[in-house]
């Protein structure tokens, strides 16, 4: 199956190495699951809280020309930092055939 990877990181607070250590975890996932990676799409210096991520939307656009079905993303604050845009563009991809995404690193609730 045809997978891409996102990637993202801020550049207030990640080195760049963290983009290298996100598209190791999830090609390495991929090679165990299978799956043909087809593209890498990175935002670099980037917030998540806005849309101007440029390789985002292009990822956006290729999911519209059907070029894959699964999205591989290291966590979920790299694909959208709520859940309400999250659902947003897990609905949008799903209308293009994208019916899978995989976060390698689950989230951790905050207690209160």
């Amino acid at each position: 199956m045809r997978a891409v990877i996102y990637v993202r990181f801020s550049i207030d607070n990640q080195c760049e190495e963290y983009i290298t250590t996100q598209v190791r975890a999830c090609s390495e996932y991929a090679k165990q699951k299978g799956y043909h990676i087809v593209k890498i799409y990175a935002d670099e210096t980037r917030s998540a809280l806005t849309d101007d991520r440029p390789n985002f939307l292009g990822m956006d656009s290729d999911a519209k020309l059907g070029l894959f079905g699964i999205v591989l993303i290291h966590k979920l604050d790299r694909f959208a930092r709520n859940r309400n845009d999250s659902a947003i563009y897990k609905r949008k991809f799903r209308r293009c055939g994208v019916q899978h995404y995989f976060f390698l690193k689950k989230q951790k609730r905050a207690t209160g």
